[in-house]
């Protein structure tokens, strides 16, 4: 991954669960192993919402990436850097799982992971993309 960017003071509690959970995919993938074993192996204790982050992704991850495919015209889930494909699984469950959370919430977080963790581009790109599922998977 890339060096991350300053973060904002302020930033709340969700937003460093999703970080962290951005991270146990990414590990997971990188390393094919379960995001349980990613999370088992921390030294500290793991906030109950990155868990449910964490697993909720990785356990609707086929589902993901079969929207992820659906409304990707430009690159294969396969051809996009690590880091995009696991923002934009972590975001697309929170649209269809955390219906309590706003729509633009959830998208303006990817995008501001994307562009401290991968590049402006990604930023843009996820946005486009998560902002065509949310159309699909959310009544708005």
């Amino acid at each position: 991954m890339s060096s991350p960017r300053k973060r904002n003071v302020g930033d709340d509690t969700r937003s460093t669960a999703r970080e962290r959970a951005l991270h146990f995919l990414y590990e997971a993938e990188s390393r094919n192993i379960d995001v349980v074993e990613v999370i088992e192996a921390q030294v500290l204790a793991v906030d109950e919402l990155v868990v449910k982050m964490s697993t909720g992704a990785q356990a609707r991850r086929q589902e993901t990436d079969d929207l992820i495919s659906e409304f990707s015209h430009t690159w294969t889930i396969q051809r996009m850097p690590a880091i995009d494909r696991n923002i934009l699984r972590l975001a697309i469950f929170e649209l269809i799982d955390r219906v309590d959370v706003p729509v633009a919430v959830i998208i303006n977080e990817a995008v501001e992971l994307a562009k401290r963790f991968s590049t402006e581009e990604s930023g843009k790109y996820v946005n486009g993309i998560l902002s065509a599922i949310a159309k699909k998977v959310r009544v708005l």
